[in-house]
């Protein structure tokens, strides 16, 4: 019986010490639920489907008094903190954020710091011999908030070293960041040219005009290098370039003071290694060919053969 009475005592003091451990973290769980729904839950008012514009130079306590406005988010002050313990209060990335269901205040200062705009990625193709005038125009159609006008007078000083490529930007991107998309592009792909570049004996600028001619005169690999070959040589024996496509080159001298297109890696490959023939002349014939002559007789007989 004595026993019996200890084991029962041994339950009892079992359950009554887990029972004050159980309440201890019942009670943690719900002053953390409570300092959840006070400070970080998103309002019960959340706005689902709305998109918000954060402009450009737009201070982190001014997004975060107008996330508040919108009822994104309950409290600012909580949204300055995080974003101020996170070291990134100075880089939110600008643009319009689309916020499609409700989210906390640390999944939102998340979004700001790495530029999550929950929106579709905007899709810009531009093919090899765009011009900036045709760049500009592309990326006005698509970004209501940037005119052609701006971003062409931002991008002339660029022509030929905009790389023609697909590119993905966030809706809210600026044109400034565009912009350094195509230019770093260029560069990286062109960085393993720079050898090509000394070998060639031709500056980098020679090289893009050429390139950007080359471009809009021929239409296969093989072709690009035999052109430039023509190319060069006009210019080493003081002959006109005479190229349709930049008018100006029938009467002077050398290259255009500056590329008439931006040129695609195949191009520039091409003005840097031509292919050394005999040839002077060339034309594209009604059969969609390239026909070369060493003479001007030889290059009028084409005209007639293939043109007339």
């Amino acid at each position: 019986m004595d026993k019996v009475k200890r084991n029962l005592s041994l339950v009892i003091a079992f359950v009554l010490k887990h029972k004050i451990k159980f309440s201890i973290g019942f009670a943690f769980v719900v002053i953390l639920f409570s300092v959840y729904y006070s400070l970080l839950a998103p309002p019960r008012n959340f706005p689902s489907g709305n998109i918000v514009i954060i402009a450009q130079g737009t201070s982190a306590p001014d997004v975060a008094s107008e996330l508040a406005r919108a009822h994104i988010i309950s409290h600012s002050g909580v949204l300055r903190f995080i974003l101020r313990l996170s070291g990134e209060s100075e880089r939110i990335h600008v643009g319009a954020y689309r916020f499609a269901s409700p989210e906390n205040v640390c999944v939102v200062a998340y979004r700001l710091i790495v530029g999550d705009y929950g929106l579709p990625l905007v899709r810009l193709t531009f093919p090899e011999g765009v011009t900036v005038r045709d760049i500009a125009a592309q990326v006005a159609d698509n970004f209501p908030s940037i005119s052609a006008e701006s971003f062409g007078e931002e991008a002339k000083a660029y022509e030929g070293y905009l790389f023609p490529d697909t590119y993905f930007f966030p809706s809210g991107t600026e044109a400034s960041t565009i912009l350094s998309a195509l230019r770093n592009n260029f560069n990286s792909k062109t960085a393993s040219l720079s050898g090509k570049v000394l070998s060639s004996g031709h500056s980098l600028s020679d090289s893009i005009i050429m390139a950007s001619i080359i471009e809009k005169e021929a239409n296969t690999d093989k072709d690009r290098h035999i052109i430039s070959g023509i190319l060069w040589s006009r210019l080493a024996i003081g002959m006109p370039l005479q190229v349709d496509v930049a008018r100006e080159t029938y009467t002077h001298k050398g290259l255009p003071r500056e590329p008439i297109c931006n040129p695609g890696l195949e191009s520039i490959k091409a003005a840097l290694e031509p292919t050394k023939t005999n040839y002077l002349y060339y034309l594209t014939g009604r059969d969609g060919l390239m026909h070369y002559s060493t003479t001007f007789a030889g290059h009028q007989a084409n005209v007639r053969k293939y043109l007339n």
